[in-house]
């Protein structure tokens, strides 16, 4: 809108318009667009013959259809096929082309989502076929929307801007050209125009030629190389306070920043909606015996997670990388949830951080039917604890097995500290886990255990030191070998039923 217009507008409606348009006005920016329409979109999803998928066909459209929900979408019908391979130009058939089309007419779409990433090629030829009345996306670029929308920190604005540029940079067609806002914005900015498929870096971002593009995208990566750096100097100086930090990890929706508000009493941003949280948030949280440590709610994971989006996300990935354990959080009330649970470990092995021990949580414990639904649930995740992050249910055992858990890593040691030395005696206070403690004629007698990394430091006064335990649950690559195993001994079964 022209500023005079803009002006003009000001002047006739003053009165009856918000006081953040009335600024907008002033300053000769165009007016805070009214809530438009839902888009109406079909999904698309298709079953290749030999692949491995997570999910079934069905529960993977179901998910497809609250992604779209998520992003303001409107679902208005699905088709779906059956393939050995994709076609090499529309993905689909050409028949089943001919049903979508139908469909779209008959239900006024305007946007057709496919459950599975599509080549520049596909997207090309699908745009050719439906014409420039429909948009045609699939669930990498619903999922980047998403992420555009929910983004609230220039970090996070930052990460979803490269993703988003290098995913479109071979697909540099009209579908990227014809945005209805002229530049993208940080702070959670991003996603408030334009259409789905549409958010993030604005019309002249995307008009620009593919040198131009690249040129932005090294800009983005140095950008984000300096958040990397601060975040590592940040996690050096977190160390240094000694401070055990907790990840928790999971399954979109699966209930991690309700879990994590539980633990900590804070009050962090969470709904029952795909991807609510997006950028990593640490609380203090208190265990039992006082001891305090670190726990940080990160993105959740979900299927077929854009590669793009994994490496944009490299320096909040990162947090779960450096942590000393993970809670593997689970919807085990959802009817997927033991493939939800291997998409994670997928993942964690995905970004290196399947060395961490991590302890399974089955969450939404009060969502189960009745007490034997939670049993078997506990006999399907050996190892877990149960929990309600809603009810507070099953919360004091989960304190107390990350509690034993972190310092099942510690070594048994009896020391004897002069009283001269009293920041020995409170280092061990905080850091440590006393089990006896002794005031005596010649100092502090301490039977307890240490992390390994204070040793050198109580060295001069150990009167005996023992082993520590180790590990004592598995790390996130365990599990996935026996997940491996277990899939394989099943494929063998069906193998020998087929013979």
């Amino acid at each position: 809108m022209p500023v005079e217009e803009a002006r003009a507008a000001l002047a006739e409606s003053e009165e009856t318009i918000s006081k953040e348009e009335t600024e907008r006005l002033k300053q000769g920016r165009a007016p805070i667009p009214t809530q438009q329409p839902k888009e109406r979109a079909v999904l698309v999803g298709v079953e290749l013959r030999h692949r491995r998928s997570l999910l079934p066909l069905e529960e993977s459209l179901r998910e497809l259809a609250r992604l779209a929900e998520t992003a303001g979408l409107e679902v208005v019908g699905q088709v779906t096929q059956k393939l050995n391979r994709p076609n090499p130009s529309t993905f689909v058939g050409k028949g089943k082309l001919e049903e979508i089309k139908a469909l779209v007419e008959q239900t006024k779409a305007n946007v057709i989502i496919f459950d599975d990433e599509l080549t520049p090629r596909h997207q090309r030829e699908l745009e050719k076929f439906f014409g420039d009345k429909v948009r045609v996306i699939d669930r990498t670029v619903l999922i980047l929307d998403i992420f555009a929308q929910r983004a609230q920190t220039k970090e996070g604005a930052l990460q979803v801007e490269l993703a988003q540029l290098e995913y479109r940079l071979p697909r540099l067609t009209r579908a990227w050209t014809h945005l209805e806002r002229q530049a993208g914005g940080g702070g959670g900015r991003a996603g408030r125009a334009g259409g789905v498929g549409l958010r993030g870096p604005g019309e002249k971002q995307l008009e620009l030629d593919r040198r131009e593009i690249n040129k932005r995208i090294a800009v983005l990566k140095r950008e984000l190389e300096k958040v990397r750096a601060h975040r590592q100097r940040y996690r050096s100086r977190r160390r240094k306070n000694r401070l055990p930090v907790v990840a928790l990890v999971g399954y979109t929706n699966a209930g991690k920043s309700t879990l994590l508000n539980r633990l900590s009493g804070a009050n962090v941003y969470a709904d029952d909606k795909l991807f609510a949280t997006l950028d990593p948030t640490t609380r203090r949280v208190e265990l039992p015996g006082g001891h305090i440590a670190l726990f940080t709610d990160t993105v959740g994971f979900i299927q077929k997670l854009p590669t793009t989006l994994v490496a944009a996300f490299r320096a909040t990935l990162e947090e779960i990388a450096e942590a000393d354990l993970l809670l593997h959080v689970i919807d085990i009330a959802h009817p997927q949830a033991a493939a939800q649970a291997e998409a994670v470990i997928r993942t964690l092995r995905e970004i290196k951080a399947d060395h961490i021990p991590i302890l399974t949580v089955l969450n939404k414990i009060d969502l189960l039917p009745d007490p034997e639904a939670a049993r078997e649930a506990l006999k399907a995740f050996p190892g877990a604890v149960a929990i309600s992050a809603l009810t507070g249910e099953g919360i004091p055992e989960l304190l107390q097995a990350v509690a034993d858990q972190l310092y099942a890593r510690y070594t048994p040691v009896e020391v004897l500290l002069p009283y001269d030395q009293g920041h020995l005696i409170s280092l061990f206070h905080e850091m440590g886990r006393i089990d006896r403690i002794e005031h005596r004629r010649d100092g502090v007698h301490i039977k307890g255990r240490l992390p390994g990394r204070l040793l050198a430091r109580f060295a001069p006064f150990v009167l005996r030191q023992g082993q520590r335990k180790g590990p004592a649950l598995p790390t996130a690559a365990e599990t996935a070998l026996r997940e491996d195993a277990h899939a394989g001994q099943n494929e063998d079964s069906a193998l020998d039923s087929a013979m």
